[in-house]
């Protein structure tokens, strides 16, 4: 589907939760996007990939949500000694991994030493320290300065913006019916990253603009969303975050609460902040968190030109998340986790007479681990439970599964995998909701210096409990990234999604080329 669907805690504004939840964040230098929270946000279960790995601007609908990986900042030894089991830290290069450094020489010293060239020494050993075989992490690091844009100083900030101007083409069927549209899509993309001594300030941002060159605009498609992310060290085991995101989309037409009928979907616009503290005792490591969020609906527009008020979804949420974890290794942290939350309706009844504000409850287990640039992730499983005010609307109780891993098999090639499962709020009479399960994955494979081949797919599974009416949406997509230079990529990508099941029959294939311009 060409946007994630997602459920039930006001993080898609289906719902929210106020709740606490146990755990334990992450390995000692695991990036966040790797602690998930119990109730998903609205972005998709993907871990951060690379500017090559994103592909074509509205074309590609796997990778889209996921946002913008950025590498590690340059560590010295004292942050290492004084910060490497942060939850939220950089990801830095084990003192284990780093060359020795001759006794009573200063860090420098060995810059300044001459090159000593000895023509007798044995033909197994280099004449050079820099032409002996690259380790794992210094061929990432080589490959990575080489292949990334500088970005752009501000100040004490360095941005990276991208761009993707693409043409492309959709066609759709549905219960027999063809629809073809050609359009223009522009992608805006950007990272905005602090360089401070202490304490860090992230901010990304993305966007796609869409323009068709034949027919109305109602099918049109634009999204955009921006989130920002404050770290204060507090102290050597005290870290805090601020959390904040914006985020726009249309409903789309496969979703169960799509309007019938309608030649613009409900535009969504969705508010949400989150403010956790997490603190190290030993091997413990516990998380904290309190967040709120808000969903907006915009009018859907109708074939006969009036328009359908959706003010009946407009809702607010908090929720609340605790979460303790124990350090078994450096690598692995088993962790449980449990929230309870509230979501909030603005009317207290809906034009069905249906009061759907309601209560969510959540837990889970799971483990987190990093085993360095070859595996990392975190895997969880649970129970999610939400009740209505409404007693003639059923509650939702689900088995839970979710997670992402980044596994790296071997050189130049990555595979990312995100799991989640979530509860939706229905707005068909008589029905509470229903439970949601997404798996989406994206394989990278660098097959020359500047070309990099992408895989994509998802599968969607929506659980209407109590009938038959369940459905799947199905995607896969291929694609190529052809790096002209550290500033021009050029892309093309293919994309087929059919969903099946509960009355839908719908396939859509896209295409589309492009050119991605970074700095």
């Amino acid at each position: 589907m060409k946007k994630a669907l997602l459920t039930g805690t006001a993080r898609r504004g289906r719902r929210t939760a106020l709740g606490f939840v146990v755990a334990v964040a992450a390995v000692s230098g695991v990036n966040p996007a790797y602690a998930q929270s119990v109730f998903s946000s609205n972005t998709t279960p993907l871990p951060g990939l690379p500017d090559s790995q994103f592909g074509t601007a509205g074309t590609t609908s796997v990778t889209g949500g996921a946002a913008t990986a950025t590498w590690p900042t340059p560590t010295t030894q004292d942050d290492i000694d004084q910060g490497a089991s942060r939850l939220y830290g950089p990801t830095a290069i084990p003192a284990t991994q780093r060359p020795a450094r001759p006794e009573n020489t200063a860090e420098n010293d060995d810059l300044n030493q001459p090159v000593e060239q000895d023509l007798n020494q044995q033909y197994d050993q280099p004449a050079d320290d820099d032409t002996g075989p690259l380790d794992r992490t210094q061929w990432e690091e080589r490959y990575r300065e080489g292949a990334d844009s500088p970005g752009m100083r501000l100040g004490t900030f360095v941005l990276r913006p991208s761009v993707n101007q693409s043409i492309n083409t959709e066609v759709i069927r549905d219960h027999g019916s063809k629809e073809t549209r050609n359009y223009l899509a522009t992608g805006i993309r950007g990272t905005l990253t602090s360089d401070w001594s202490r304490h860090a300030l992230t901010i990304t941002g993305q966007g796609v603009y869409e323009r068709n060159l034949n027919g109305s605009q109602n099918n049109a498609d634009p999204n955009a969303r921006i989130g920002a992310d404050l770290r204060l060290d507090l102290a050597d085991d005290t870290v805090a975050h601020i959390t904040g995101n914006y985020s726009f989309e249309r409903e789309d037409v496969a979703d169960p609460n799509a309007v019938g009928n309608a030649s613009e979907q409900a535009g969504v616009h969705q508010f949400e902040t989150e403010a956790s503290i997490e603190r190290e005792v030993g091997r413990i490591h516990g998380l904290a968190a309190i967040g709120a969020s808000r969903n907006v609906y915009t009018d859907a527009k109708l074939s006969d030109g009036s328009v359908f008020s959706m003010k009946d979804r407009d809702r607010t949420g908090i929720d609340g998340r605790l979460r303790l974890g124990y350090e078994l290794s450096p690598a692995i942290i088993p962790f449980a986790e449990v929230a309870l939350g509230h979501t909030s309706y603005d009317r207290r009844r809906d034009s069905a007479g249906y009061e759907r504000s309601s209560d969510n409850y959540a837990a889970r287990a799971g483990v987190a681990f990093d085993f360095g640039e070859k595996l990392r992730g975190e895997l969880a499983g649970g129970y999610q439970r939400v009740a209505y005010e409404d007693s003639r609307l059923d509650a939702v109780n689900a088995f839970t599964a979710d997670g992402n891993v980044s596994w790296s098999p071997r050189r130049g090639t990555d595979i990312n995998i995100g799991l989640r499962s979530t509860v939706q709020d229905s707005t068909a009479a008589g029905q509470g909701g229903w439970a949601e399960y997404q798996l989406s994955s994206a394989l990278a494979h660098q097959m020359r210096d500047h070309l990099v081949a992408r895989l994509t797919g998802s599968a969607t599974l929506r659980d209407f409990q109590g009938s038959g009416n369940n459905n799947v949406t199905w995607i896969t997509g291929a694609g190529l990234t052809w790096s002209i230079n550290r500033y021009l990529d050029m892309t093309g990508d293919v994309e087929y999604e059919t969903t099946t099941g509960g009355g839908s029959d719908q396939d859509i294939l896209r295409a589309g080329i492009g050119l991605t311009l970074r700095r």
